[in-house]
């Protein structure tokens, strides 16, 4: 039986991918490593993202240790402040961040990868600073489009967010992360027909990583086609992970289901009241 903790990372994975992962998908590909098991001295080489809640507990404590011995190393830091954050803890990322930040105060990648934390962990005025100061206006880096461009979804400027999308593919077409920043964009609207056809579009590019597919799933899942999501879902994880993600998933499309009745029955009945 899956334990709170569990729950707490699932949702965050099935969730904050969707609107706030596309964020780090677009910063992590120019601050740090793709991060796998084999970076903390283990030989599997498991992305991150498709380990289980305890696999993922074991490689940020491992990620720590390294930390602890040399905080100043910028491809230590910048990993384990991206494991502390799929792993549930926003906060201690973004110290990790903040610290590397002020040691490191004009470089591109420490910038970008604090612009990620900051957002994160909710504080998104000062992520857009943090990654526009990253930016070289002559010699653009689309990935920091790219997540400027998802930090402006999350403030609600979506018209503008797609217009950065769009430069970001102008920069490098085709580019799977771009594609699946811009679907996030429609999930945000709800608009999720759209958003899975630029998910589609991501996934059938040569180097679309675990994230992306993920993505896919989700957008699947969430438009109540639980099979297929959890078909796509089973590239990337165990068995096992994907049916807990696709059961957590119905869970949520469900509790949504029932507090929208509730509210249509509230409505239901003050009408008949102010009738009467």
């Amino acid at each position: 039986m899956p334990t709170n903790r569990t729950i707490d990372i699932r949702g965050k994975r099935l969730i904050t991918t969707a609107f706030m992962l596309a964020l780090a998908a677009g910063v992590a590909g120019c601050a740090t490593d793709k991060l796998t098991t084999g970076s903390i001295g283990r030989t599997s080489g498991k992305p991150l993202e498709t380990m289980s809640a305890g696999e993922l507990h074991n490689a940020t404590a491992a990620l720590g240790q390294s930390y602890a011995r040399n905080p100043n190393d910028k491809r230590i830091a910048t990993n384990f402040a991206a494991a502390l954050q799929m792993d549930g803890d926003a906060d201690q990322s973004l110290a990790v961040m903040r610290k590397l930040a002020i040691a490191y105060p004009k470089d591109r990648e420490v910038l970008a990868a604090y612009g990620k934390a900051l957002a994160a962990n909710g504080q998104l005025e000062a992520a857009l600073d943090a990654v526009r100061r990253a930016q070289t206006p002559e010699y653009p880096d689309w990935r920091l489009v790219s997540a400027e461009a998802a930090i402006l979804d999350q403030v609600g400027q979506k018209d503008e967010a797609r217009q950065l999308y769009r430069k970001a593919l102008e920069l490098k077409p085709n580019e799977p992360s771009i594609l699946s920043n811009l679907g996030m964009s429609y999930v945000l609207e709800g608009d999720l027909r759209t958003a899975e056809t630029y998910m589609r579009s991501a996934a059938q590019q040569p180097n679309a990583d675990s994230r992306v597919r993920q993505n896919l799933a989700l957008v699947v899942g969430l438009q109540g086609r639980f099979d297929e999501a959890e078909k796509i879902a089973s590239q990337e994880l165990s068995p096992e992970q994907a049916q807990a993600n696709v059961a957590y998933l119905r869970q949520m499309l469900a509790q949504q289901n029932a507090w929208s009745q509730l509210k249509d029955q509230d409505k239901a009945k003050t009408a008949k009241t102010a009738n009467n």
